[in-house]
């Protein structure tokens, strides 16, 4: 059974029952049994045409629900007669199920789950356990997420940006569980790009290409984190960062410059350097200046400071810093980190250590810790 395949099939699927007449929620749970009855058929009986295939049986469940349901009367009367097995229409919609699945009216987390599910074709199961939360936690947010937009009406244009937020955000997930989310987001954004000729869209699969190619080498063999200046750069994955380059500079040369962009090139410019002390830091700067400007997001100006640091010295970077509220998340680590560089041990020990009180995860909190307990063995030798 090729289940990349039917994870693949499945947005298509779905848009098909949902252009029929089907609720989205209804045409979801239709699509999820049909998926079920391949996996018991199709190792013994393959189809011809896999698409056909699911098509005719998940409209087959979709009418049985709906004939079983009184409160549906109406709308079964108002379907069309089922279509003889075959071969399907040859028409992918699956960019508006993208849409749909980022629609403004969902939470950050549902719009996520649901474009795993939905158009990524993942269980309930898989997704529970990559986000570490039961399954029933998880289906119970899947259910509220097909609620809320089975009223959408499936023909407006949706927001681009939104979806490629949902995607980096399932990206920035990393992996867990049996699911590679990070894989999973580029495979989703390789797809979406396929369907849209939009520069954002390039600059968001060319940043996850570029951060992704850095993977092997962000953890030693005990699970601790690697800063990227200490990273074994060997390690990196040339063909990521030549693809991700080649759609970068295409993307850039359409001169509609948007946030993706912009941190792609940032990327591009560390997985250039052949070593962390040849990194061209000038130019992080002014693409983070651009960056800033497009967003005006706290979190890139931190970023900024730290760029800052790097190019001018220690001490800009402070003054850089200065200005940004130190609630910002990231912002005791940062000021560790300069002060360190700017010679005060005991300024940066005592951040480090506050940094790793904060820490959003473990692995994060185990490596400033580890930066303050060194710190502070320097400072009592």
């Amino acid at each position: 059974m090729d289940e990349v395949l039917l994870r693949s099939l499945t947005p298509n699927v779905l848009t098909v029952l949902v252009r029929r007449g089907a609720d989205f929620a209804a045409a979801e749970d239709a699509v999820q049994d049909a998926l079920v009855e391949a996996l018991r058929v199709w190792a013994a009986d393959p189809p011809r045409d896999a698409k056909g295939w699911l098509v005719t049986v998940a409209w087959r469940k979709f009418l049985d629900t709906t004939r079983a349901d009184a409160a549906r009367r109406r709308r079964e009367d108002r379907v069309e007669e089922e279509p003889a097995p075959g071969t399907a229409p040859a028409m992918d919609d699956t960019l508006q199920l993208y849409f749909l699945c980022a629609h403004p009216s969902l939470t950050p987390a549902s719009a996520v789950a649901l474009t795993l599910r939905a158009v990524g074709g993942l269980s309930t199961r898989q997704i529970a356990e990559a986000y570490l939360v039961p399954e029933a936690t998880m289906a119970q947010r899947i259910s509220r997420a097909k609620r809320t937009v089975s009223g959408v009406r499936f023909d407006r244009p949706g927001d681009v940006a939104t979806v490629l937020r949902v995607l980096y955000l399932v990206f920035n997930e990393g992996y867990s569980g049996d699911v590679d989310l990070a894989a999973e987001a580029i495979r989703l954004t390789r797809q979406l790009a396929a369907r849209i000729d939009h520069p954002e869209v390039a600059g968001l699969l060319a940043l996850m290409l570029l951060h992704h190619a850095r993977r092997a080498a962000r953890t030693a063999s005990d699970g601790s984190l690697v800063p990227l200046a200490e990273q074994d750069r060997g390690r990196w994955d040339t063909t990521l960062i030549a693809e991700g380059v080649g759609i970068l500079q295409a993307a850039l040369a359409r001169d509609r410059l948007g946030e993706f962009q912009a941190q792609a090139a940032i990327a591009a410019l560390h997985a250039d350097a052949p070593t962390a002390g040849e990194t061209d830091w000038v130019q992080i700067v002014e693409w983070y200046d651009e960056l800033t400007r497009l967003t005006g997001s706290p979190v890139v100006r931190l970023n900024r400071a730290v760029a800052v640091g790097e190019a001018d010295g220690p001490r800009a970077g402070l003054a850089a810093l200065a200005a940004l509220d130190a609630s910002l998340p990231r912002h005791a680590a940062v000021a560790a980190y300069l002060h360190e560089r700017d010679g005060d041990l005991a300024t940066a020990a005592r951040l480090y250590a506050e940094a790793a009180h904060k820490a959003p995860n473990l692995a994060e909190r185990d490596h400033l810790t580890r930066q303050a307990a060194r710190l502070n063995a320097r400072r009592g030798r």
